[in-house]
């Protein structure tokens, strides 16, 4: 049963960065925010997924952000037994790292969009590159519990895609959501007061409030406990519905540069 209340969670939260966060667990799963390496602000997360004996970095980060990385994953389980990278769009501050993990296990699954599997070999300078495409929605583990990956073409890639973990109900939204944060915190608090953070980000690199809109409308019907971007503090739940209105309603990109 998950115990971890996020809205207490970011009050309490003291700034250290020395230790992973638990944001969720059950069983024998569980969620971790394994910090950020450089407190700028715009912020790299980075989050660890375990199942079982099964476990999965989300967006791993930049090259020289996988020493921290690693760090913080050998807290947890040792490195070697991640199994798999999830890489949602191929930005380098969200994959450089991956030679890496491919050094510590040369059989890690990198799990990303069918067209990204044309060009993040090309970022791969150790001899093999082990990429694995996504040609089917859903990433089932040992134990039956499943992840749903959600295509958002244009947010802010061409071939970009969210990840929604069905046992936690977290939407990990990689650029998604990013904010630009000058006075950072673990959680969201003040909505109102983040979207003039989000603006910062959002109006320059989403495409379009069409493709804002298009990933609205597939994420209808699905329970949001809380989003979990690559850049920004968490959003619980009590704030997701605003989340989801404020990409809705987003002017941005093409609208701002081509308004006729």
């Amino acid at each position: 049963m998950n115990t971890i209340d996020l809205v207490e969670l970011g009050r309490m939260f003291s700034g250290n960065c020395d230790n992973p966060t638990p944001l969720f667990h059950d069983d024998q799963h569980a969620v971790y925010w394994l910090g950020v390496p450089e407190m700028t602000p715009f912020r790299c997360n980075t989050y660890l997924l375990v199942d079982g004996q099964e476990a999965i970095v989300i967006d791993p980060g930049c090259e020289n952000a996988f020493d921290f990385v690693k760090m913080r994953v050998a807290q947890i389980l040792p490195p070697e037994k991640v199994t798999a990278l999830i890489i949602c769009h191929q930005d380098l501050d969200g994959t450089a790292s991956m030679t890496g993990w491919l050094a510590v296990n040369p059989s890690v699954k990198i799990l990303t969009s069918i067209p990204a599997n044309f060009i993040l070999p090309h970022d791969d300078k150790s001899d093999s590159a082990f990429v694995s495409m996504i040609e089917n929605p859903v990433y089932t583990f040992e134990s039956g519990r499943r992840l749903k990956f959600i295509e958002s073409p244009f947010l802010c890639f061409p071939w970009a895609f969210t990840t929604y973990d069905e046992a936690s109900k977290f939407l990990f939204s990689g650029d998604i959501w990013a904010a630009i944060e000058m006075e950072w915190r673990l959680v969201v608090e003040d909505f109102e007061k983040h979207e003039s953070e989000l603006n910062c980000f959002h109006r320059d690199h989403m495409a379009s409030n069409i493709a804002a809109r298009g990933f609205i409308n597939r994420l209808r019907g699905i329970e949001i406990n809380a989003i979990l971007p690559r850049h920004s503090s968490i959003i619980p739940g009590k704030h997701v519905q605003n989340a989801l209105a404020y990409l809705n309603n987003l002017r941005c990109g093409l609208d701002l540069i081509y308004p006729e």
